[in-house]
């Protein structure tokens, strides 16, 4: 099983926009050194919490610092753009980085965001899909063309002048074009079903229960079959908030440790549920009463926390509850305590995940 980094990210809007910044570039580099393999970046505009406003952008300042990692978006919100805008910084994006780069794209996220972007009302999965589907045409092209859909449209035909390049467009270092993944929150979520149908790769969010991210595979399984594919969990990737400390004790202290970085966390994106009258796909077991769910709940739930043997067992419980995947996702965390954000981080790299890979290779072995 490989290791990743999933950041939203998400600090507490009191603290200084600059100084969390520098940190989240900081997290890359040290996941870069501990041997993580990818890092992935999320896009919100509208957040005092969620501050990355361009994923791309953001990860083009860790390219030198971060030599070895692999960049994702987690994800691009393409309803929020132009076709052609993005189709031109992520060829470019790609090429700065030598094709270290996976293409996370999604309908959006915040309700805040789909408000600025006049896009509350609009069907953002159609919007998503014919901006990706138009993308992969603007690097195939050669001009001059012309696509045309319903909700976006590019043509270059009277201004191609090939002997100065003009009316060409950038195409990406990797060929054809990078991997595209599609992110899921919701149960049976149909992002998970078009990318059964694409052949993209699925990543399940971290702050849903069991039962979900399970449904997030049976769907993708499902809908690639239809299309006549064979689903491989080695693309599948999952998130999960995980907090590692030498002692059950000293973890489960500092996860539940009102206002610390685990707490906030949860505080912040159960408020936006609850606001969003959205509760009912985050709730711990199917069938629970969406009304009774607290963000305690999900805190405690969906945050795996202990010593590393004891984090290392969760982690095989929870992949035989939702079955084989091929990368886990850690969920970056605010660190007003850095020394133990940054020791948690380390001992999942070279204690937690060690262990983990020993036993699936027993388990391998004996199969």
């Amino acid at each position: 099983m490989r290791l990743a980094l999933f950041m939203m990210p998400i600090h507490d809007p009191k603290r200084d926009y600059h100084t969390t910044l520098m940190e989240d570039v900081d997290t890359i580099v040290l996941a870069d050194k501990l041997g993580y393999n990818e890092a992935w970046v999320g896009e919100h505009y509208t957040s005092g919490a969620e501050q990355v406003t361009s994923p791309l952008m953001f990860l083009s300042a860790c390219i030198s610092r971060a030599p070895r990692i692999t960049f994702g978006t987690g994800v691009i919100c393409l309803p929020q753009y132009n076709p052609v805008t993005i189709a031109g910084q992520a060829a470019m994006f790609d090429h700065l980085c030598k094709g270290r780069f996976i293409m996370g794209v999604g309908p959006g996220g915040l309700p805040s965001d789909f408000e600025i972007f006049g896009t509350l009302e609009s069907d953002r999965m159609a919007m998503m899909t014919e901006a990706m589907d138009m993308i992969h045409k603007i690097w195939e092209a050669k001009p001059p063309f012309e696509f045309s859909g319903k909700f976006y449209k590019a043509s270059v035909k009277t201004w191609v002048y090939d002997d100065i390049g003009m009316g060409h467009q950038a195409k990406p270092f990797q060929k054809p074009y990078p991997t595209v993944a599609v992110s899921a929150m919701s149960p049976f979520s149909s992002s998970m079903k078009l990318a059964g149908a694409r052949n993209w790769d699925p990543v399940s969010a971290n702050f849903i229960g069991n039962w979900s991210v399970k449904s997030h595979w049976d769907a993708y399984a499902d809908e690639a079959r239809k299309h006549g594919r064979t689903p491989d969990p080695a693309r599948w990737r999952v998130a999960r908030n995980i907090y590692v400390a030498d002692t059950d004790k000293e973890a489960e202290s500092f996860v539940k440790k009102r206002n610390e970085s685990y707490d906030f966390y949860f505080e912040y994106l159960f408020k936006i549920f609850e606001r969003a009258q959205m509760k009912a796909p985050f709730v711990v077991r199917k069938g629970d009463d969406p009304a009774k769910l607290t963000y305690e709940s999900m805190r405690d739930e969906y945050t795996i926390f202990g010593s590393p043997s004891t984090v290392a067992r969760k982690i095989l419980e929870f992949r035989e509850e939702v079955g084989a995947f091929g990368t886990l996702m850690l969920t970056a965390q605010d660190w007003t305590n850095k020394a133990k954000i940054r020791k948690s981080m380390t001992l999942l790299a070279k204690e937690v995940m060690p262990q983990v890979n020993a036993k699936l290779g027993e388990r391998q072995a004996a199969e």
